[in-house]
């Protein structure tokens, strides 16, 4: 074990030099892939001089997400002591179903989810859990909905005509997880959204009228934290007024934006969080915390124990249900995902969560700035998003980002909305400072300058 760790230490520093000196990997088309890289598995053992040899090629031509070139995700950079947390559980090995084999890691994983209660004001009956991931926190939502207002679904299959909202610009797993849960992609009604990406309140409260008249049953709204491409809040205040109104289940979709409540400077974008009935969000996306830290808490913690407990008795054995996480959560089998957070929160304190989240706002709003400033740029974002979505002069966002990517200068995504395609830049990476965010143009504008000048 000694020297694996040598090993990976060795590794770790190749990995690190690359992120600075060539911080955009060279891209492999996956259709060369298997011969470029060795990939196969032998029969028999190699060498350990061997084994580097082919993990040093694999991390070379691999993204580099913690680079300063990296804006193509919803996630990127690393914070130290988060690494150093995810590290330790991977050594440690516990799974996060019961107490008698997890101990004090389940202790760190209800004191972050207690916390994250007592702060956005949920009452002492809520709770919460790790997911795999967003998708799966907004499937656990929208199932403990289903079982609230169909209390013989999880037993006979849905026996009511429930029907689930979201906005147009929401994140895609909503669809998908109705069709997991059993309701059905078509009983999905999508809110229409206002120029910014905002769920329109007024379209909503219709649509649920409408659907009343015909003897439907209106059962889950989602809002968002955050859009997936324009990085929108929508109005939690009104919409929690609307579904309290007439008797829906309220859940915040913040994978994105959700760790806008540590920031006292911007909380005010989820103004109303305290009247949903579920609220989720991914520390690995704010909050630099090494993929995947998902969390879902809920207003009323016996929502969980409806939809996910089984009895299970050669599994728990010892200990209360509050102190057995298997009893809440979507698995059995779960890896620690809290403990790297919990390094992390605990080493900076809640003020230095709060300094990562407005640092993303401060350089979304200088890179504005900057596209404003050039007339090259056509904007299309707007103040508080960490989405800066443009374009630059006349070159299509598909064509631009490809060609970066492709030529190893930059990794930034593109995408698509109000009938324009534009390239889609985040500011997430929690490794960036101001000077990156001039260095993020100045390398497309070289790039412009001198492959006009080869074409010419």
């Amino acid at each position: 074990m000694h020297d694996d760790l040598k090993l990976f230490t060795e590794l770790a520093e190749k990995l690190i030099a690359l992120e600075t000196n060539h911080p955009v990997a060279n891209p492999i088309d996956s259709q060369a892939l298997y011969t470029t890289l060795d990939l196969t598995l032998n029969e028999t053992p190699i060498l350990d001089d061997e084994l580097k040899h082919s993990l040093i090629k694999i991390i070379e031509h691999t993204p580099k997400t913690a680079s300063k070139f990296f804006f193509n995700q919803l996630f990127g950079g690393r914070q130290g002591k988060a690494t150093l947390g995810d590290l330790l559980s991977v050594m440690l090995n516990n799974s996060m179903y019961t107490y008698k084999v997890a101990g004090p890691q389940v202790g760190i994983e209800k004191t972050i989810l207690k916390t994250i209660c007592k702060m956005i004001g949920y009452s002492s009956a809520s709770d919460g859990t790790f997911a795999p991931g967003g998708s799966m926190s907004n499937y656990m939502a929208m199932l403990m909905a289903r079982d609230k207002y169909d209390p013989e679904s999880n037993r006979k299959g849905i026996t009511k005509p429930l029907i689930a909202y979201t906005s147009e610009t929401s994140h895609y797993s909503i669809s998908k997880n109705a069709s997991f849960i059993g309701l059905g992609r078509e009983h999905v009604r999508y809110i229409k959204a206002n120029s910014k990406g905002e769920m329109d309140t007024e379209a909503l409260e219709q649509q649920i009228k409408t659907d009343l008249d015909k003897g439907l049953l209106p059962f889950f709204v989602n809002a968002t934290a955050g859009t997936t491409v324009m990085g929108a809040f929508d109005n939690v205040e009104s919409i929690s007024k609307i579904t309290k109104q007439y008797d829906l289940w309220l859940h915040l979709d913040g994978a994105y934006c959700g760790s806008v409540i540590f920031s006292n400077k911007y909380k005010h974008l989820v103004k109303g969080i305290e009247h949903t009935d579920s609220f989720s969000l991914n520390a690995h996306k704010m909050l630099g915390t090494p993929l995947s830290c998902s969390i879902l808490v809920v207003q009323d913690k016996s929502h969980l124990y409806r939809s996910f407990s089984n009895d299970a008795d050669y599994l728990y054995q010892t200990d209360e249900d509050d102190f057995n996480p298997g009893k809440t959560s979507l698995q059995c089998g779960r890896r620690n995902d809290a403990l790297k957070f919990w390094t992390l929160w605990k080493s900076i304190g809640t003020q230095g969560l709060e300094a990562l989240v407005d640092k993303q706002f401060q350089l979304a709003a200088q890179a504005r700035a900057y596209i404003k400033q050039h007339p090259d740029y056509t904007l299309y974002s707007f103040e508080h998003s960490i989405s800066v979505c443009f374009n630059y002069k006349d070159i299509a966002a598909e064509t631009l980002c490809t060609e970066l990517y492709k030529h190893s200068k930059l990794m930034v995504g593109y995408g698509s909305f109000g009938g324009h395609t534009f390239v889609r830049m985040v500011t997430i990476n929690s490794v960036l400072d101001s000077q990156d965010i001039i260095n993020f143009f100045e390398t497309i504008e070289t790039f412009y300058k001198n492959r006009h000048t080869k074409n010419t």
